[in-house]
């Protein structure tokens, strides 16, 4: 009998694996930003903030190793930052695919957003996107919205997993 799926898919092993996950995606967009150039937008910022978000949740969650109730509270948890994440990944791929017209005008940087607005007019500012966002950026043919789409999609397949398996 083969008892490597059902080890694989224990609730510490599903978290760490999607844990390693999220550190591979944060990973590869510093080497992107770092070495090939590729300056994140606001939303890019904001997509890696719910990356991060989420593997504090699965650091938690692998280091406490809780019983059934506590895995479906960082399950949850993990919902609400991935799928925080995809949201802003979506918007961002709808801002991509605008016609250039229709594109948001060039705004301050995030620093100065930060600054100088309130927290909910920074917001605001930023998911209104700017002409930045509507810059399609590639790597391995799909744009970098596009590859938090895919890890955010991974991380709640995970999460829903955790939240409605069987568990004793």
């Amino acid at each position: 009998m083969n008892r490597t799926l059902p080890v694989l898919l224990a609730p510490r092993a599903l978290n760490l694996v999607a844990l390693l996950f999220c550190l591979g995606a944060i990973g590869g967009a510093l080497i992107l930003q770092h070495w090939a150039g590729m300056e994140p937008c606001p939303l890019c910022i904001f997509q890696r903030i719910a990356v991060l978000a989420a593997a504090a949740v699965l650091v938690v969650a692998v280091l406490h190793n809780p019983g059934p109730t506590g895995h479906r509270v960082y399950a949850g948890l993990t919902i609400l930052a991935a799928g925080t994440g995809a949201g802003i990944a979506i918007r961002h791929l709808w801002l991509q695919s605008l016609p250039p017209h229709q594109m948001p005008a060039c705004g301050p940087g995030m620093d100065y957003i930060m600054d100088t607005f309130p927290f909910h007019e920074a917001l605001a500012m930023v998911f209104a996107g700017r002409a930045d966002c509507g810059i399609v950026e590639t790597f391995l043919g799909i744009s970098i919205p596009g590859w938090t789409l895919i890890v955010t999609g991974f991380l709640l397949m995970a999460a829903f997993y955790q939240l409605f398996r069987p568990l004793r």
